[in-house]
């Protein structure tokens, strides 16, 4: 009976082995079922790659048909309204800059404005600025919206190349993307983001690599009213001879790419 109980006086102790038994409880492990109704099942509709890959075309859709409809290209004609001005006239113009590159405005068009309006030393932060912001943004909504549905789609050579090069060396791969003049902006936003480019490695590179091109069409800007002046002439040369350099090096180096 020393498996029992073992007595003192009245008071009864229960065995360690008779204690351990009778701590064992028995748990039932419970598995929650998805749910099934008709809200579930439209919210994992509108979570589906493809729905969120529609929703990043109708908002680019719609940015595309706002620049139609405002015309940002009037700043260079009409100028920045005369009721902002100073640093509050930069930040809004960073800002608008930024936007207006997620909707396909091209670069060069902003950047001259920029310097038009500010000058060289503001117009160039204004526009680096205005370049990393709507990157950013432009990079955001391609990974939120549509890596998930556009990583399948990578079967061809070249798109596994591009996306391999940009995954596995993606600062150098970048920056090399930003000081090549003929790249369209936009196209290589969202190509990163359909990759497994990291952010820090993206906004670096862009920052460092935009600075070249953008200094040049700020410059030629700022400096449009004497187009017979040296440094006109400098900065139209900065942005002709990288642009043939390019295409150079891109004509020579086109095998890389359609290696397996």
């Amino acid at each position: 009976m020393l498996d029992a109980t073992t007595r003192s006086g009245d008071t009864a102790t229960a065995s360690p082995r008779a204690a351990a038994t009778e701590l064992v409880v028995p748990v039932r492990v419970v598995t929650a079922a998805a749910p099934t109704g008709p809200l579930a099942r439209c919210g994992r509709v509108l979570l589906s790659p493809w729905s969120r890959f529609s929703l990043l075309v109708a908002l680019l859709a719609a940015a595309g048909a706002g620049v139609l409809l405002f015309k940002p290209q009037k700043l260079l004609a009409d100028g920045w309204p005369p009721q902002v001005g100073g640093t509050t006239a930069a930040m809004v113009f960073a800002v608008a800059y930024g936007l207006c590159t997620v909707a396909f405005v091209p670069r060069p068009l902003l950047n001259l404005a920029a310097g038009a309006l500010f000058g060289s030393a503001v117009g160039l932060a204004t526009s680096l600025a205005g370049t990393v912001l709507g990157a950013g943004l432009a990079f955001g909504l391609g990974r939120v919206l549509g890596q998930d549905a556009l990583r399948p789609l990578l079967r061809g050579r070249l798109l596994k190349a591009a996306d391999g090069q940009l995954s596995r060396h993606g600062m150098r791969s970048m920056l090399a993307a930003r000081l090549f003049p003929g790249l369209p902006f936009w196209g290589v936003n969202y190509c990163a983001a359909v990759s497994r480019m990291g952010w820090t490695s993206f906004l670096v590179a862009t920052a460092l690599g935009s600075i070249p091109n953008t200094a040049a069409y700020v410059v030629a800007g700022a400096r449009a009213s004497a187009p017979t002046s040296p440094v006109f002439l400098i900065a139209l040369a900065s942005i002709a001879l990288p642009t043939v350099a390019g295409a150079v090096v891109a004509w020579r180096k086109r095998h890389h790419l359609r290696k397996p």
